[in-house]
């Protein structure tokens, strides 16, 4: 039976029978770049999203002759639901096709780029990747004063009190800054708890500080445990699995995004822009 000594497109050697794929075996490699965030990408930086990885994610464990699958992240963090899922769906596949699952991070994996990478059997950062930021956040303006120096009333009907939790166009109650606080933790705990249970006793013994938020850089994330080596993914690729094809799967974009024009009306615009400003914010709290 003829084989294929030569690297494939992944769309063609993911689907080949084993018995024509290469002795040495493949690794696909999974991009996981830009914001974590439900729905699609709009203008600026690409977003993950559980519905837009999931196919990509699928083909990448269905590898034929696979030997391991490797995750490419590069992600200042974002949706702490959309983080969890994504987890959770490497390791039931890593389970079912009993692939070990090895983590890339490209400038950043933080916040929620860092709980995906959590999902990899063993992570690798580059020296300059910034690592961590095992925390939440949560922002927001308020425009009391604004309104009554525009002489602009708000009539606001509501059937319990905390249905206007946080109006920005209210003052600020401290009952209402309580509640938000009590949820990070909670969700602050939920992250900890994912860290602690993937990474066990690689973590620095005493490692109470690195569930701060702070963020460090690739030498000092691999003494703290936060990640297993230093490394580029072709390179430690190459050292594992020499003789291996290494294929690229990426999540699919919308067509008119990847044709440059990311919206399709003026409503899908404005959401577009304001989407590009937040990926904006989320990059500008690692000086990106």
């Amino acid at each position: 039976m003829a084989k294929f000594p030569v690297s494939l497109p992944e769309s063609l050697s993911g689907r080949l029978p084993a018995s024509l794929a290469t002795d040495a075996g493949v690794v696909p490699v999974l991009r996981l770049h830009g914001v974590i965030a439900s729905g699609g990408a709009g203008l600026g930086r690409q977003s993950v999203s559980t519905e837009g990885v999931e196919p990509a994610l699928v083909r990448a464990f269905e590898t034929k002759s696979a030997r391991a699958v490797a995750l490419s992240i590069d992600s200042p963090g974002g949706s702490p639901t959309q983080s969890e899922q994504i987890g959770l769906r490497i390791r039931q596949l890593a389970a079912k096709h009993e692939l070990p699952v090895l983590a890339f991070c490209e400038d950043a994996a933080a916040s929620g780029g860092y709980w995906l990478a959590c999902a990899a059997d063993e992570i690798f950062a580059n020296t300059t990747s910034m690592i961590g930021s095992i925390g939440v956040v949560s922002g927001g303006f308020g425009f009391e004063g604004l309104m009554e120096r525009l002489g602009v009333e708000r009539r606001l009907y509501t059937t319990g009190p905390a249905k206007t939790r946080l109006d920005p166009f209210a003052s600020e109650r401290a009952e209402d800054v309580e509640w938000l606080s009590d949820l990070q933790r909670r969700l602050h705990d939920e992250f900890t708890r994912w860290v602690i249970e993937r990474r066990g006793d690689r973590l620095a013994a005493d490692h109470e500080g690195l569930f701060d938020g702070d963020v460090w850089l690739g030498r000092r994330a691999l003494e703290l445990g936060l990640v297993d080596g230093i490394g580029t993914l072709r390179g430690v690729l190459a050292e594992r699995y020499p003789d291996a094809k290494i294929t690229m799967t990426t999540p699919a974009r919308p067509l008119l995004a990847r044709l440059g024009f990311p919206a399709a009306s003026v409503e899908s615009a404005v959401a577009a822009v304001a989407g590009a400003a937040e990926t904006r914010a989320w990059w500008a709290r690692l000086g990106r």
